[in-house]
């Protein structure tokens, strides 16, 4: 009898709490390894804190979905289910920076009458979304995504212009642009409300602690930006209204501008799985190149067969303007041209060539129609002869109207994949367009490489076949641009490419140092060392990787163009050896049994010392480049060696200023 007593006071206890808890609406969810909290708390509105083993990070930041009819989602509705859950596995992640993930969060799913919102905590960072169950499609007119600091931190943030000739530009223009933008190191309260920041953005949280901000999943849905509000310690999600009215560009045909839009961003199917708002939580900004957060929460490959899927590296040719020399026949977008980049491709164990803008006829916006100087089945035919693939560069309108046929016709002709340039924009008929080619091309086994695009969101995962993604300041800016690259060069990598791998299109032969550096738009060079650019090859992740030279300059460098085309495009393993956002980077990746290591600087002379403690034990030949003594003077400048180095030994590199350092490492 007492028994029972006793059991029905715990009951009666627990009950209690249950419904303490339940009016008071606050869940915690803490990471695998316990350092990060996330507090979810909901009263009128849904917020939600996150703070870790140093304190807080974000606090009381509110989110909802704001419906056409009025209504809204997360603003005190009744949870009627609380669902906890743990994942820990090993996930396969071919073509990416290592072979397997090690997927390990703790959910917390709260659901609602006809929708829920899911968070989630990895050891590295946090994430929601909505997911709704409504029985018929409806508009969401905005969403609420707010992100609170306790004060005014310093961000890293690439924005939109905010002024034209002296007055505000409005949110409509920003909204067309190609995401590549430089970064500001400022603090919060210096950017300006008529500023759309771009994601993924960088919050410096305090003891050397930084926070990413990004976004997973977005598949029919506008993408995000931040915004500072005026006089709040906030940053705020901004979203592309519906486009109402499109029409094709006039300037570029190959665009489609947005004359009017609705006032509401999004109309969605009643059951409908919303993108993840991601926040990276790191201890030091060297964590960050390793992180695994958004490949964690992109969704699961839709292609079965990935086996036709080979990235590799591309011999590009518009950067270069077709200048290459001591041949018989004039250069430029004709057959002879592209056999002989092809001939090069071949000699060198490059996997494609690609064919960039000025194949197709101009002003026409039809793939259909190739310029007379181009056959291009003898190209295709002396490429499969050689052992090269051909890529094609499509404008989105001329791919967009007809993806299909255009598909089905150059995969008969054997084309390996399409670079498919100038979308300039992320609403939701956008990113509809980016998922549909991505389905399309799988078909049809194509490769793609997204240009004029906004960052990645785990697509790379979603579909195989999409293996890179512009969204970045590349080095194709060096044609027309003096803008600081070699401070970029050290910054994006920690923000940038946390959301995925990049295509900045690296390899430049003509190198020079900060006071001789001019923008040549014929024949560009690259600001920085010659060892710079090899060491971008290991350091930048790109599984289709381009070689942005011209094959004479190839050519008339073999030690550096042969050390290049050996470097692989994916991996089997990364390890983050150091570095600190804006000044220098060190990382080491593996693929088999060969180590390559690279690293960068910024404009200051730097001495780094690499560990060679992640190596298993044994005697390695070692294989580097480093900047040679007068790199400081004369970019292109370098020293070749090879020793032989055992594990846990420690080698002290000296880098130029604006210089790097490339090694490969194999088992003797």
């Amino acid at each position: 009898m007492k028994n029972i007593q006793n059991l029905l006071f715990y009951c009666l206890i627990s009950f209690s709490v249950f419904n303490i808890s339940a009016q008071n609406k606050a869940y915690v969810l803490h990471s695998p390894d316990q350092r990060l909290k996330l507090e979810i708390n909901q009263a009128d509105k849904l917020s939600f804190t996150v703070s870790d083993d140093k304190g807080l990070v974000v606090t009381a930041s509110e989110i909802s979905l704001q419906l056409a009819d009025g209504s809204a989602l997360a603003t005190g509705d009744k949870i009627r289910k609380v669902t906890r859950s743990e994942v820990n596995q090993s996930v396969p992640s071919p073509f990416y920076k290592k072979a397997s993930v090690q997927e390990n969060y703790r959910q917390l799913r709260l659901a609602y009458k006809d929708y829920a919102v899911v968070f989630r905590a990895y050891n590295d960072g946090v994430a929601y979304r909505f997911e709704t169950s409504k029985k018929n499609d409806f508009i969401v007119e905005d969403e609420i995504a707010d992100f609170q600091f306790e004060k005014d931190v310093p961000l890293f943030a690439a924005y939109i212009r905010p002024r034209e000739k002296g007055k505000s530009i409005q949110f409509e223009k920003q909204f067309f642009n190609s995401f590549e933008n430089i970064y500001t190191h400022a603090s919060l309260s210096t950017f300006s409300p008529d500023s759309l920041l771009l994601l993924p953005l960088m919050a410096d949280a305090g003891q050397g602690r930084k926070v990413l901000f990004t976004e997973v999943n977005l598949e029919s849905y506008p993408g995000m930006y931040l915004n500072h509000r005026k006089g709040a310690l906030q940053l705020s999600g901004v979203f592309a209204p519906y486009p109402k009215k499109e029409v094709q560009g006039a300037h570029n045909m190959l665009q489609m501008l947005v004359e009017e839009r609705e006032n509401y961003i999004a109309k969605v199917s009643g059951q409908k799985i919303f993108p993840w708002r991601v926040l990276g939580v790191f201890d030091n900004d060297a964590e960050i190149l390793n992180s695994d957060l958004v490949y964690q929460l992109a969704d699961e490959s839709r292609v079965n067969d990935i086996s036709w899927i080979k990235p590799g590296k591309v011999a590009w040719d518009w950067w270069n303007t077709w200048n290459i020399s001591g041949v018989d026949f004039v250069s430029g977008v004709n057959t002879e041209t592209y056999q002989y980049y092809i001939d090069f491709a071949a000699s060198q164990g490059i996997e494609y060539v690609i064919l960039d803008e000025g194949w197709a006829v101009n002003l026409q916006a039809d793939l259909m129609q190739v310029v007379p100087e181009i056959d291009m089945k003898a190209i295709i035919k002396h490429a499969e002869d050689k052992g090269v693939g051909i890529i094609l560069w499509a404008g989105y309108y001329a791919f967009a109207r007809d993806m299909e046929n255009i598909c089905r016709h150059y995969r008969d002709m054997g084309v390996k994949g399409f670079k498919i340039d100038f979308m300039d924009r992320d609403d939701q008929l956008m990113t509809d367009f980016i998922y549909k080619a991505s389905e399309v091309c799988a078909r049809y086994h194509m490769l793609v490489d997204f240009h004029g695009m906004y960052k990645p969101t785990g697509l790379q995962r979603t579909y195989p076949n999409v293996l890179n993604f512009e969204g970045v300041f590349g080095l194709e800016q060096m044609k027309w641009s003096s803008q600081d690259m070699v401070l970029y060069d050290v910054t994006f990598p920690f923000i940038r490419m946390f959301a995925g791998p990049v295509d900045y299109t690296q390899g430049a032969m003509r190198n020079a140092i900060k006071a001789n550096f001019k923008p040549i738009f014929t024949e560009p060079m690259s600001q920085g060392t010659r060892c710079r650019q090899l060491a971008q090859y290991v350091v930048y992740e790109s599984p289709l990787n381009m070689l942005c030279d011209n094959p004479t300059n190839y050519l008339k460098e073999p030690l550096c163009t042969r050390f290049i085309a050996q470097i692989p495009t994916v991996w089997d393993e990364t390890v983050t050896l150091s570095g600190e956002v804006s000044k220098y980077i060190t990382i080491a990746r593996r693929k088999g049994d060969v180590w390559y290591a690279g690293g960068l600087t910024d404009w200051q002379a730097r001495d780094l010392e690499i560990d060679f403690s992640f190596l298993p034990a044994g005697t390695y030949e070692l294989e580097i480049f480093r900047d040679g003594i007068n790199a400081d003077k004369v970019a292109m400048d370098f020293k070749h060696e090879k020793r032989n180095i055992q594990s846990g030994e420690k080698l002290k590199v000296h880098l130029a200023p604006g210089g790097g350092f490339a090694v490969r490492i194999a088992r003797v």
